[in-house]
């Protein structure tokens, strides 16, 4: 390819520069991971899981998978767990929950099936310090809430997250679960590498992530997060957890991800297509709450100059990927005219097969973290290759239709306009809320107006 430059160099070198600049971040991002450590276990922990933590599960639709994660929680000894659903779901979550640990795991209903109206509910019955949300597949390892629980004695945290690993929902893995699982290890790398650099992060997964209850219980939180709008018409009801992060870095609260065995946590992905809609919903998540953080509230800039840092390298991205392909076939297209007529030097099959090798070489070079774990999985590096260029093509097609807020992948979750307006009637389920939080066991002044001491009741889904 060196000879290409012979005949235009001035066309070769800018994009030679923007490989060796993208690499080299690469290298850095990749030694900053290597050189993060975990938060270690205190001697005298500050929080206990059995007297400080509520785990907090929002979902419609949790099957039999739901008892694994269940008891994964359990061994941890949360005080308790609140399963928080609609009320049609009520019996079968209910025989769910009684068949795990009736003692432990309460369910409380809401009238419409809403992501974050189901959290607020939640957040309103908690009486603990710590509250965790965790998706209703998330399987913990029995470490993960004294490792979590650990980064909480730096009382300037107001966020912890995990690690994670794809659980394949068969005996093996399909093509898309390996897709998924190639994508968590470099945001493993990535959230790890953030964290060490500036302790920042783009995002605190909603699979598995933990806050102080003194935050969450404030009013201002509770309205703003139930009535999210994007370009004040468009009601959000995923990407709590962009919101959540975002509210960390906005009210001067750090944040910390544990990665490392003892917190990393598996989770199942749609093993099908299907999974390509999930992805479609992150992406128009990632696009609305970047330009947020960027462009709008502008914390991060001052907070986590390298977290933006990322947000910008992730809005450009698929521009500068899909500009490869389009030079390449140019290229191609030169190669087959004649040189005396202004053509190239190599033959185009020799273009092809460069451009090819180089693909594969440099993909699997970003991919050797999670091959050093699962090598059978180098098979599919072509699948994830092409994957690489849809999902450029979905984050255009995501960016045009961020007025799009629908789910995508679960029946029943229907316009959360209706639901947030019952909310503000005051509707309320019948059961009865607890007594809420009035202050975290150390408080600390981070700049945060600490919330008022009585909270109003209500249901909120």
């Amino acid at each position: 390819m060196l000879r290409l430059t012979s005949d235009h160099f001035p066309v070769f070198v800018p994009f030679g520069v923007i490989g060796f600049y993208r690499y080299l971040w690469y290298l850095i991002r990749l030694a900053a991971a290597f050189t993060y450590r975990p938060v270690p276990l205190p001697e005298n922990p500050t929080y206990l899981a059995e007297e400080d933590v509520t785990i907090i599960v929002p979902t419609i639709d949790a099957g039999e998978e739901f008892k694994e994660a269940a008891h994964s929680w359990l061994i941890g000894k949360p005080k308790e767990i609140l399963i928080i659903t609609e009320e049609k779901m009520l019996g079968p979550l209910q025989e769910l929950a009684n068949a795990v640990d009736p003692e432990r795991i309460r369910v409380l209903t809401v009238p419409y099936a809403n992501k974050r109206l189901q959290m607020s509910h939640g957040i309103k019955n908690v009486t603990t310090d710590i509250i965790v949300f965790a998706d209703d597949d998330a399987i913990w390892p029995p470490t993960l809430l004294p490792y979590v629980l650990a980064c909480f004695e730096d009382q300037k945290v107001g966020g912890v997250g995990t690690s994670q690993r794809v659980q394949p929902c068969g005996d093996g893995m399909t093509v898309w679960e390996v897709l998924a699982a190639f994508r968590l290890s470099i945001r493993n790398i990535e959230i790890s590498a953030s964290t060490h650099i500036d302790g920042g992060l783009p995002c605190l997964s909603g699979r598995t992530a933990a806050y102080r209850t003194v935050i969450l219980k404030d009013p201002e939180f509770l309205h703003g997060f139930t009535h999210d709008f994007w370009l004040g018409k468009y009601q959000l009801n995923s990407g709590d957890d962009k919101f959540l992060t975002r509210w960390m870095v906005s009210h001067g609260w750090s944040t910390y991800v544990q990665v490392c065995k003892e917190a990393e946590l598996l989770s199942t992905m749609k093993p099908n297509w299907r999974f390509l809609k999930q992805v479609l919903r992150w992406t128009r998540n990632t696009w609305r709450s970047d330009m947020r953080s960027l462009f709008m509230e502008r914390h991060v800039w001052t907070s986590h100059p390298y977290v933006a840092y990322t947000m910008v390298d992730k809005l450009i991205n698929p521009f500068t990927l899909l500009v490869g392909p389009c030079l390449v076939s140019y290229i191609i297209y030169k190669s087959t005219i004649p040189i005396e007529k202004g053509g190239y030097h190599l033959p185009w099959w020799n273009v092809v097969i460069s451009y090819f090798v180089w693909l594969l070489a440099t993909r699997t070079a970003k991919l050797l973290p999670h091959l050093w774990y699962r090598p059978q999985d180098i098979i599919h590096i072509p699948a994830f290759i092409l994957f690489g260029y849809y999902f450029a093509i979905m984050k255009v097609y995501a960016l045009l239709t961020l007025h799009e807020t629908g789910w995508g992948t679960r029946a029943g979750i229907g316009d959360p306009t209706a639901a947030t307006a019952a909310l503000d009637k005051g509707g309320a389920s019948d059961e009865k809320l607890e007594p809420a939080q009035t202050a975290p066991r150390y408080p600390v002044n981070t700049g945060y107006q600490q919330p008022a001491l009585e909270m109003q009741e209500g249901y909120a889904r």
